[in-house]
């Protein structure tokens, strides 16, 4: 079925308004120091190669002091973050007295390292985390500079869980505005920077972990997911993520809350450099609904069922995958099939063209009890009355506005969702759920693409502002994604892929992880030659 009048006139809408925002960006923004031909340096010291697992185990046997791993990653945010703007806020004094602690711990353990490891599976490990996330005595802010004195008073769930496990916070790292956009920028914090190229996005929401971590400032880290917040950001840096199945995984204490049905499409999950540290964060994060996940399952890659699916058929809203990406999609596949004698199945779904449509419906759909989520321009007005985007944008426009271009945007097009779900979408994504799940059961995994080209420049997304749409549409079917590094494009960017399972069957992507990155070499060191 064609697009409505309805739709047509939305697709219309939207890019108008992109085009509008391009050329305001071109000529009104202010530029920002050249990077031209600044690289980060290499890693130098050889801790920050090793991965979170492979540390805390060094830890356990007093190979290696906490200190000393604590110190290495000071050490390198301290060299890279002047250049990424990543982490927003540290804690550094506090993380290097906290390692000293668990060097006196393991100097007085008597159990033996067993206990430790039982006990505090990530002892002594730095970590970084989403300042979207609260942490107890840090910024929690989401980059609005109305919240700019706001300080935790708590740590969220998942951040206590990890804590207790021994992982200590090193700080918080940067956001977009309100966690609502694919690059992380705001007037609060400024703008983030990818490790591989300075003048790219690391991506958004949760691109500041993505920035710190594939820049080795960071060895684990958390995000969170309601579009691809955790997807995109590990795509664009080169790093592992994992968007978890929806209400396994605590999402308390975030900002902004959710309303509406957003619950349903939210995640939390663990970002890093190496594969085989997710499932044991997965773990300690799920905490009691763990065993929810099978997480102790071995997974026997011959015997699942894979599928490809290469792109989502053709969408208004969204540009076509790039060669690079098709390519490396399809290596994945060959790689597969040749070395586990698995055929690889390619797929269409003619209702992905829908995705942006699917998306925007089912996060405007009210409660149970008939809310709505509450609108985007009251959260921009928080704790004073709604934004008139309208107006922000004519104040952005003479520099006076609180608020980035963006934000503005995503304001000013939610004025044009219909207060009336479209019958004909709400079909369409019924009949996508159905056929998915039909498709995967409980052994089945499909690859499909996280964007549709690698990590664009600063500021781009505005003119491509729905190409989110390759991971949003997964959110709104609650399914779990693994997101993998597969080496580097010609220009020295990372490629990627998503792995998708069925619900609550993520230890079948994780185990389709530590496969593609033993493959395809996993992260590089974005400042080797």
């Amino acid at each position: 079925m064609a697009l409505s009048r309805l739709e047509k006139a939305q697709v219309w809408f939207f890019k108008a308004v992109m085009g509008v925002f391009s050329l305001l960006l071109r000529f009104l923004s202010p530029r920002r120091p050249t990077v031209s031909g600044k690289k980060l340096p290499p890693v130098s010291n050889p801790l920050l190669l090793l991965s979170a697992t492979q540390l805390a185990k060094k830890i356990r046997r007093r190979e290696v002091s906490s200190v000393e791993v604590v110190q290495a990653y000071i050490d390198r945010i301290q060299e890279v973050n002047p250049l990424l703007n990543a982490v927003v806020k540290d804690r550094f004094a506090a993380a290097l007295q906290e390692a000293a602690q668990v060097d006196k711990l393991i100097e007085e353990e008597t159990g033996g390292e067993e206990v430790l490891e039982d006990r505090l599976p990530l002892l002594g490990v730095p970590l970084s985390v989403k300042e979207s996330f609260a942490l107890l005595g840090m910024p929690f802010t989401t980059g609005m500079i109305s919240r700019r004195r706001v300080v935790a008073t708590v740590d969220s769930p998942l951040v206590a869980q990890l804590k207790r496990a021994g992982a200590i916070p090193l700080g918080v790292t940067n956001t977009s505005e309100l966690c609502m956009w694919g690059e992380s920028h705001n007037h609060l914090y400024g703008i983030t920077s990818n490790p591989y190229d300075l003048e790219r996005t690391p991506g958004g929401s949760s691109g500041g972990e993505g920035s710190i971590l594939g820049g080795a400032g960071a060895v684990i880290g958390v995000g969170s997911d309601i579009g691809g917040s955790i997807r995109i950001p590990c795509f664009f840096n080169g790093i592992f993520g994992h968007k978890t199945t929806p209400g396994v995984v605590s999402c308390e204490n975030q900002y902004p809350p959710t309303s509406g049905r957003q619950d349903e499409y939210l995640s939390s999950g663990p970002m890093c450099r190496y594969a085989e540290d997710l499932l044991p964060m997965l773990k300690i994060m799920a905490g009691p609904k763990a065993h929810m996940l099978s997480l102790n399952t071995k997974v026997d890659l011959k015997k699942l069922r894979f599928f490809t699916i290469p792109h989502d058929g053709g969408s208004a809203f969204t540009y076509p995958v790039s060669k690079d990406l098709i390519d490396i999609q399809r290596k994945v596949v060959r790689r597969l099939e040749a070395d586990f004698g698995v055929k690889v199945q390619e797929v269409q779904f003619p209702e992905l063209r829908y995705g942006f449509q699917i998306w925007d419906t089912y996060m405007g759909l009210p409660d149970k009890e008939g809310k709505p989520p509450k609108p985007f321009a009251e959260l921009m007005g928080e704790p004073g009355r709604p934004a008139w985007p309208v107006w922000e944008l004519l104040k952005w426009m003479i520099g006076k506005s609180e608020h980035t271009l963006a934000a503005i945007g995503v304001g000013l097009l939610e004025v044009t969702r219909s207060s009336k779900a479209s019958s004909f979408i709400i079909q369409q994504k019924e009949k996508l759920q159905k056929e998915v799940e039909e498709l995967l059961g409980t052994d089945g995994v499909f690859f499909y693409p996280s964007h549709p080209r690698v990590a664009p420049k600063h500021h781009h997304p505005l003119f491509r502002p729905f190409d989110f749409t390759y991971t949003g549409i997964i959110n709104i079917l609650g399914l779990p994604i693994t997101q993998c590094p597969l080496g580097l494009n010609e220009e020295g960017l990372p490629l990627g892929v998503q792995v998708v399972g069925g619900k609550l069957q993520d230890h079948l992507t994780l185990a389709v992880a530590l496969y593609l990155e033993n493959t395809f070499g996993g992260w590089r060191d974005p400042g080797a030659n």
